[in-house]
């Protein structure tokens, strides 16, 4: 049997064979099956691969690979070794590891357990063939290279590869398997240089980085030029400020001499100012003496006539005051009149009141006097129907007997009720105790849902939900289960909570599979509640026996079952026990873990519980091996707190006994208090009847006695008339002696009011006077006031000029003094150092100014030199480019036409003048309803991105310069229809005259797939019954098949 890592490498055309040996080239017609027909060899392209061996290369023995000068297909199943051939052209060529995406180390593709792997590859040339062979080591990752035969150095293999223009790094001509998917993650500016290298002629690239180049440097120097530029503009400007300051400097230098003489006058000059001064100041002092004097004199009469216009004010003043004060005492007069009038008014209205008062009296009295005869006639009458008083004490002695037996029946009842109210009140109080003690409970239950509440939120909502719509479900449905559940011991929480999981502990238990789908509807899908549910088996579980009785496990330390440590609702322990199993589940204590192999090994048992961990024993299946494993318990969380639910339900049993017996006590209450209420409404019967009697008894002498004290009333009353008409007289009589007082008062009040207003006229009058005078007088003084402000003005104006006049007399006399000095006194002047400095410096500038602007002169020069470079070499570079995608564009566009789909290739560039920045832009569009989109690793799909690629490729294979393409495994992310067209495509493009070889590599094809006869496809085989290379013989194989195809007919 041959190892799995022999290959076997054969030629099949369309189910015949050709050849006798693995490597052997051969080709056949597309049709029917043994319709092939031998073919003359056809020419290769300079450069084109003519033979392939590999020795301990991957997977490979020794094999010899003999490609056609076409279309070369290498079909095999996947893992037959396709791609390592792939990657023997790629590294026999000179190609780096990182280029095929695989190993990163060339020693790594030496087949496993080998030292030295070999790669041989030769290539077509005139005159004679070019052979590289290239030896792997693996000792320490190095390679040793040889052209025809003889010893040669990696850079002398890279100059005679790149004279053929084989480019086995550029993906337009190289694809390997593992970067077809970066063909679509290249830049546009990436695609441009591998196209370029590709199909353009070899000068386009060279001139596409010389332009880049010219385009650095022409960048470069315009930033230098603009920098000179901008040097030299502010040095100009620097030295135009400097320019100033020295011609500056020259015009203060014409100056100094002016200034020296100009020095010696300024002593006189300021003198005769000062002097001008104090003529001035003298004469404004005499001229406002002369106005003092005048103002002096003119304010002396103004005094004088203010003092007599006040003395005229005064008589006024007095003579108002006197008319005031006759005013005020004639009003007051005025005022003792009228209060008069009004007196003697008041004394009518009482006079009045008086008389209406006695009117209404004397009607009142004679109503009394009608009433009391009306009731006076009624008694009389009563009186007269009432004959005797009967003897009706036996009929009283009757009603009192009755009374008192009532009050002895009254005194039972209440006694019977004061007994039932005690027992209500010791119920009372005992229900208030159990009561408590069942909220206890409840509180208990509180602090489990509290938990719930705080871990599982959402279950909580689904749990307040269904106790309000219990009604909704047929059958029963019980809380989460850590609710339901019931330790009898805290203990022994922590065993619960491990055995059952988390999830089925917060879940709800139905017993109706119809109910749980109700309810989920509602909280999951309704109100999105995260919320588990499980249903209860059909069949009860909850009183399964467990295997043995934990009698007979008490040997090894067992005490319980699960099921026995806790109580839960029946629904609830049937799913455990069906689920979990906990009425077969032990526990045990310490001693149980001290001999756990003992319990494993005996009692066969599944799970087991100790103290503080858990055992699981399972069985192999296939060695019949017991294995243990064992897990520390958790602390436990929900189920700690622990209710006595036989103590609860003895309670609730309590209470509702009390309740009754409540209600028992409650209805005899109300039985004796009806009987009470019965009994007082006779005992009110009776005496009521007893009342009637006595009065009936009592009636006459009563009638009697009021019918006297009536008469004796009336007769006061008719003894107190009043006389109407001799009242009325003695009013009217008072009245008229008051009215001819007031009118006396009257005439006196208004000769009063003429006196009051002929006073008030006069004093108007005076006062009129005094104002017109006080007016006079104001106007006086204020101008006097004036006059003293202007006459106090001037004298200090005086003062003040007189001042003055002596400090300018002083100061005449220093300037004076100062300017016989000046006239002696010629001192020399020398000129600054610091405009000499200005000076220097602005003739250096001047001299670093000149030569700033030769430079920038030549650099402008350089830089128009490298404009006219690009412009020539941009003519020769993008001329030919542009035609070259025109061409490519063309080919590209036909062939997605031909798949019904659209495509085009352009060259993009956002700035012409940036040449690093131009670039290759592939847009595709694969249904009619899109429009066309770029070619990117995201938008498009696995397979269109295979499809596009493929076409690109296709496009450049007429155009291209370079001797051979390969592409492996491009059409696995194809769908068949596209697969078809792009190999009917790829069969037409690589199968004519003019273009270079070419190696498709695939792991599958379709069916009924158009061939040409320039193909050649190469079958590659895996298997355990491979023949030796040695014994491969295709003319034994083809001649075999013949004679069973005879034998057949």
């Amino acid at each position: 049997m041959a190892t799995p890592g022999k290959r076997k490498l054969g030629l099949v055309v369309n189910g015949s064979e050709n050849g006798s040996s693995a490597g052997q080239r051969g080709s056949g017609a597309a049709g029917p099956a043994g319709s092939g027909r031998a073919q003359s060899q056809a020419p290769f392209v300079e450069g084109s691969i003519v033979r392939v061996t590999m020795e301990n290369f991957l997977t490979y023995d020794n094999c010899v690979v003999s490609p056609g000068p076409h279309l070369n297909m290498i079909v095999g199943a996947n893992g037959t070794g396709k791609s390592s051939i792939v990657c023997a052209i790629c590294l026999g060529l000179a190609g780096k590891p990182s280029f095929i995406g695989r190993a990163d180390k060339v020693g790594l593709y030496v087949k496993r357990g080998c030292s030295k792997g070999l790669i041989e590859i030769e290539l077509f040339k005139s005159p004679s063939n070019l052979i590289i062979k290239r030896e792997i080591h693996v000792a320490n990752n190095a390679s040793t290279w040889f052209v025809n035969r003889k010893p040669s150095t990696l850079k002398t293999v890279e100059e005679q590869i790149a004279a053929l223009n084989i480019q086995v790094g550029n993906l337009c001509q190289f694809l390997p398997q593992d970067k077809v998917g970066e063909f679509a993650k290249l830049s546009k500016t990436e695609l441009l240089e591998a196209t370029e290298k590709s199909v353009g002629p070899p000068e386009m690239y060279q001139f596409h980085c010389e332009l880049k180049n010219f385009r650095e440097r022409e960048r470069e120097l315009e930033s230098s030029v603009q920098e000179k530029t901008n040097f030299l503009e502010k040095m100009k400007q620097r030295n135009e400020r400097y320019k100033q300051d020295v011609e500056r400097y020259y015009e203060r230098k014409r100056h100094l001499d002016l200034i020296k003489m100009l020095e010696r006058k300024r002593p006189w000059v300021e003198y005769e100012n000062v002097r001008q001064q104090h003529e001035e100041v003298k004469q404004s002092r005499d001229h406002a003496k002369e106005e003092l004097k005048k103002l002096q004199q003119t304010k002396s009469p103004m005094t004088q006539q203010i003092q007599e216009i006040e003395k005229q004010w005064r008589n006024l003043d007095v003579k108002i005051k006197e008319k005031a004060a006759e005013i005020k005492d004639t009003s007051q007069r005025c005022k003792q009149k009228q209060d008069a009038v009004e007196k003697k008014d008041k004394q009518i209205e009482e006079i009045q009141q008086a008389l209406r008062i006695k009117r209404e009296e004397e009607m009142d009295r004679q109503k009394k006097i009608h009433i009391t005869r009306k009731m006076i006639e009624d008694w009389q009458n009563e009186l007269n129907s009432t004959g005797d008083s009967e003897n009706l004490q036996p009929q009283i002695d009757s009603i009192n007997n009755e009374l008192r037996q009532l009050q002895e029946e009254k005194a039972n009842i209440d006694g019977e009720m004061s007994d039932l109210r005690r027992e209500k009140e010791n119920l009372e109080r005992e229900k208030k105790r159990v009561t408590d003690r069942i909220v206890q409970f409840n509180n208990m239950m509180n602090l489990k849902e509290d938990k719930l509440r705080g871990r599982f939120q959402d279950t909580y909502n689904a749990l307040l939900w269904l106790r309000e719509n219990k009604d909704r479900f047929k059958r029963c449905v019980c809380e989460p289960m850590m609710l339901a559940i019931n330790m009898k011991d805290n203990r022994h929480a922590k065993y619960v909570e491990n055995h059952i999981s988390a999830n089925d502990m917060r879940a709800f238990v139905f017993e109706s599979q119809e109910d749980m789908e109700i309810f989920l509807r509602e909280v999951r899908d309704h109100q999105k509640l995260k919320v588990n549910a499980v249903c209860a088996p059909s069949e009860s579980c909850a009183e399964n026996r467990p295997s043995r009785s934990v009698e007979e496990l008490r040997q090894y330390g067992f005490f319980s079952y699960l099921r026995e440590l806790f109580d839960a609702p029946h629904p609830v322990m049937s799913y455990l026990c069906s689920q979990y199993r906990v009425h077969d589940v032990p526990v045990g204590t310490e001693k149980t873990r001290n001999m756990i192999e003992k319990v494993i090994q005996e009692t066969k048992l599944k799970q087991i519980y100790t103290a503080e961990e858990r055992y699981s024993v399972k069985v192999s299946a296939y060695t019949n091996q017991t294995l243990s494993s064992n897990t520390s318990l958790r602390p436990a969380q929900f189920l700690t707190v622990t209710i006595d639910t036989d103590e609860k339900r003895q309670l609730e049993n309590q209470l509702k006994e009390i309740n009754g017996s409540l209600q028992v006590r409650d209805s005899k209450l109300h039985t004796l208090y009806e009987r009470q209420k019965c009994l007082e409404r006779k005992d009110n019967e009776l005496r009521k009847q007893k009342k009637e009697h006595l009065e009936r008894k009592n009636r006459r002498k009563h009638l009697e006695s009021k019918i006297s004290m009536k008469h004796n009333s009336l007769k006061l009353m008719e003894q107190d008339a009043i006389n109407l008409e001799e009242e009325s007289q003695q009013a009217n009589a008072r009245i008229k002696e008051i009215n001819i007082q007031k009118a006396k008062l009257v005439t006196e009040l208004m000769q009063l009011i003429k006196n009051c207003i002929t006073l008030n006229i006069l004093k108007a009058d005076l006062v009129l006077q005094s104002t017109t005078v006080t007016s006079k007088k104001n106007r006086l003084e204020s101008d006097c006031k004036a006059a003293t402000v202007q006459l106090r003005a001037l004298e200090q104006k005086v003062s003040d000029l007189g001042e003055r006049k002596h400090v300018l007399l002083e100061k005449c006399k220093g300037l004076m003094r100062k300017a016989r000095q000046a006239c002696n006194l010629s001192p020399d002047q020398e000129v600054p150092k610091d405009f000499q400095t200005v000076v220097e410096e602005y003739n250096r500038r001047a001299q670093e100014i000149q030569q700033v602007t030769e430079e920038l002169e030549e650099k402008k020069k350089e830089l128009e030199y490298y404009r006219q470079n690009i412009s020539q070499v941009k003519e020769r570079w993008l001329t030919p480019l542009k035609q070259l995608v025109e061409q490519i564009n063309e080919k590209f566009s036909n062939f997605f036409s031909s798949m019904q789909c659209a495509g085009e290739v352009d060259l993009h560039t956002e700035n012409e003048e940036e040449y690093d920045n131009y670039g290759i832009r592939i847009r595709v569009k694969f249904r009619s309803s899109t429009q066309l989109h770029e070619l990117t690793p995201h938008h498009q799909s696995g397979g269109e991105r295979s499809v596009s690629t493929m076409l690109y490729l296709m496009a450049l294979q007429e155009l291209n310069r370079c001797p051979f393409r390969v592409v492996d495994e491009i059409n696995q992310g194809m769908d068949p229809v596209n697969e078809r067209r792009v190999f009917e495509m790829v069969v037409k493009t690589a199968c004519k005259e003019s273009t270079s070889q070419y190696f498709f590599i695939t792991p599958k094809l379709l069916q009924n797939l158009t061939y040409a006869e320039k193909m050649t496809v190469l079958f590659v085989y895996n298997g355990p019954f491979m023949l030796e290379p040695t014994k491969w013989n295709l003319k034994a194989f083809h001649r075999r098949r013949r004679q069973i195809e005879q034998m057949a007919q």
